[in-house]
């Protein structure tokens, strides 16, 4: 599904990923492992076209995907959470959820809202409130949610878990846990898998941008 291969990026001249490589198959659940500044979320903004590849190549199926520009990531049926969440503080969280559904012609906007909601029951009674008002843990399940809006082929989870409490990582990992067998391929990076090691068919190490045994 996503292959990435022989990467080499730089952020300000300097090499944050050094001939990196990861692969996730249709349908697998894939944990990307790594201490903080190993390069875990530059695998993912690369992939997402925010970071763009000096060497290595990266295709998506059979779409050379370094190739295409960062806003075509939704509309191939791709959907990310970044760590930092990446909401729109102003709008409400339906609005958010609804971003990339809207550069995403080929979604019906209604069918995908029933799934988010019915994945997330929780974000129903709070669909008008402002992204601003949320806890932190609250914008992790928007974040989230817009990602499952809009991932029809493939979700980038990244650290899903990280600075949340207990309850709510259990509740993530749960809603994760539910789109095993559903044929959409996940990556996910951590800084460890104490939430969803149970749950992944590969686990790929990154150390200093490279892959460690």
């Amino acid at each position: 599904m996503i292959t990435l291969s022989g990467a080499v990026v730089a952020i300000q001249n300097v090499d944050v990923l050094r001939h990196f490589s990861i692969s996730v198959a249709p349908g697998c659940m894939v944990g990307l492992v790594g201490r903080n500044g190993a390069g875990k979320t530059t695998v993912m903004r690369t992939i997402m076209g925010h970071l763009t590849l000096r060497e290595g190549t990266l295709r998506f199926g059979d779409i050379d995907l370094a190739g295409q520009p960062s806003h075509q990531r939704a509309a191939l049926g791709i959907g990310y959470m970044p760590e930092d969440r990446g909401l729109v503080p102003e709008l409400s969280v339906e609005e958010n959820i609804c971003l990339p559904l809207w550069v995403s012609p080929n979604l019906v906007l209604a069918e995908r809202l029933a799934l988010v909601y019915s994945v997330l029951p929780e974000l129903l009674e709070m669909r008008e409130r402002k992204a601003l008002l949320l806890s932190g843990g609250q914008q992790k399940m928007v974040a989230m949610a817009r990602a499952l809006a809009v991932g029809t082929h493939l979700l980038l989870l990244d650290e899903p878990f990280e600075g949340v409490a207990p309850a709510l990582s259990q509740r993530l990992s749960e809603v994760v846990g539910k789109m095993r067998g559903s044929g959409l391929s996940v990556l996910i990076s951590q800084s460890d898998l104490n939430h969803s090691r149970h749950l992944l068919d590969a686990e790929i190490v990154i150390e200093r941008g490279e892959n460690q045994a």
